[in-house]
């Protein structure tokens, strides 16, 4: 497991081996490669939005000109109801952002 920091939640978010696992299969050449990206994504994102899938989840994305030819990596994140513990369940990389609010 990993932890990184997030201001804009107050605290640490995780990233449990499980779903670091699940990043790598459903979103090859995203994990290990963008794990700085990941990092510097979550403790001064460019943008945060609500999940209209989930209402717990967040979407932090942020620009990265490093990223192919340049792409936005969002960083999805749920939180404990009483925010007690933060943690990524997913991560992935896009050309434009959509969906959230």
């Amino acid at each position: 497991m990993k932890g990184f920091p997030c201001p804009y939640l107050g605290g640490e978010v995780e990233l449990t081996d499980e779903r670091a696992q699940h990043i790598i299969k459903t979103h090859p050449g995203t994990l290990p490669d963008y794990i700085n990206e990941m990092a510097a994504t979550l403790a001064n994102p460019d943008e945060v939005r609500r999940s209209r899938r989930d209402p717990n989840a967040l979407l932090f994305s942020k620009w990265f000109e490093t990223i192919r030819t340049g792409r936005y990596l969002v960083v999805v994140t749920v939180s404990e109801p009483d925010q007690s513990r933060h943690w990524v369940i997913t991560t992935y990389t896009a050309r434009k952002l959509s969906g959230g609010e």
